[in-house]
């Protein structure tokens, strides 16, 4: 990785972490640590605790304990899968629709706040580059 690159990826990281720190007491107010939103956040996409685990590159057991958590907050209910009755299958309810939904809307402000630095034209270039980059090869 050249210095460029590795100097872009330090920015990058800084600029979640900035924005997560800064949104971490409104998620402990809706029950959430930051990784317990990003698994509320992405159990719609991938609804089984091990392609969670791996989509989000936490171990396994580390998302057994996240899930253990959400469901016992209400937020997630876990089926067995219809389709291979060996499978849970992860289901958000409408409790943590809704805590998703205001974690979602805390943190999109946050970024935003922190977008209104750049122009309209910048927003627009940085989302296409982040589009580019994150496509799949």
């Amino acid at each position: 990785m050249s210095v460029d690159a590795a100097g872009l990826w330090r920015l990058n990281h800084r600029l979640l972490t900035v924005v997560l720190d800064a949104c971490t007491a409104d998620l402990a107010e809706l029950g959430l640590d930051t990784k317990e939103f990003f698994v509320l956040a992405e159990v719609a996409t991938s609804p089984y605790p091990a392609e969670l685990a791996s989509t989000l590159v936490i171990s396994k057991a580390s998302m057994t304990a996240y899930v253990r958590n959400l469901v016992a907050l209400g937020f997630l209910r876990r089926e067995i899968d219809d389709a291979d009755l060996r499978r849970h299958r992860l289901e958000l309810t409408p409790t943590g629709v809704a805590a998703r939904d205001r974690a979602l809307a805390v943190l999109a402000a946050e970024f935003d706040r922190r977008l209104d630095k750049i122009t309209s034209h910048d927003r627009s270039e940085l989302a296409r580059i982040l589009l580019a980059l994150t496509a799949a090869d």
